[in-house]
């Protein structure tokens, strides 16, 4: 992106710009691609249908969150897109849902997932948009896992220990974090979690907790302990 670039504008977007906003020729705003970080910009032409932004200064350069994927069994569809729009806002690099054996909703929009990952990196003023990937069967995943990730497995039955303990020492890098569904994992899918090298199996305390409030819990203990937050 350079200083008096045109930026075209598409169709949704000139709904929401010109339409809901009611933004006008001359008007500034704030642009980002996930690329080149995040740039002022003036309305330069307005329509229904399409429009023409040219930027004028980037404002801030281009912002990374930690090597961190997010790695959850969907749950109903409200509770699906408020984690999808906290694991962004908490700084995962990617998001990938997985099918087990007690997943209760395996149909996902991901489109619909997309555009919250968008809505949110723009709401958090982060300059980075997740993958958001299509579900894969956690047998499948666990098969392929990348030797140089390691995973960070909550275990709801609470025979590991707590974050704090189970983090300390451990430095950054590539990491996962993993969380079950609503009914928890099976013991077929426990053994096979932590039958890889690569799992570190904290708790999450005392209390059972929803899915989503899991996931934010266990994303703030691991970027306390080892993200960006330090």
């Amino acid at each position: 992106m350079l200083v008096d670039s045109a930026v075209p504008v598409g169709q949704t977007q000139a709904h929401y710009l010109f339409g809901v906003m009611r933004l006008k020729p001359g008007d500034p705003l704030l642009v980002f691609n996930g690329r080149d970080g995040e740039w002022l910009a003036q309305v330069a032409s307005a329509g229904k249908r399409k429009g023409l932004l040219a930027l004028q200064k980037q404002t801030q350069p281009q912002q990374y969150p930690p090597d961190l994927w997010l790695v959850f069994a969907p749950v109903k569809k409200a509770r699906t897109a408020f984690i999808v729009e906290k694991a962004v806002e908490m700084g995962a690099m990617q998001i990938l849902p997985v099918l087990t054996r007690y997943t209760n909703s395996d149909r996902l929009n991901m489109a619909r997932l997309e555009t919250h990952a968008i809505e949110a990196t723009e709401q958090c003023g982060a300059t980075f948009v997740p993958d958001v990937k299509d579900p894969v069967k956690l047998t499948a995943l666990l098969e392929t896992w990348p030797n140089d990730r390691q995973l960070m497995f909550c275990d709801e039955r609470r025979n590991a220990l707590p974050a704090a303990q189970a983090l300390k020492g451990k430095t950054g890098g590539k990491w996962a974090i993993i969380i079950g569904p609503e009914g928890g994992f099976s013991e077929e899918e426990v053994a096979a979690l932590n039958a890889l090298n690569q799992t570190v199996a904290i708790s999450l305390g005392p209390r059972i907790l929803r899915a989503d409030t899991a996931a934010i819990a266990a994303m703030t203990a691991w970027q306390q302990a080892l993200g960006d937050w330090q």
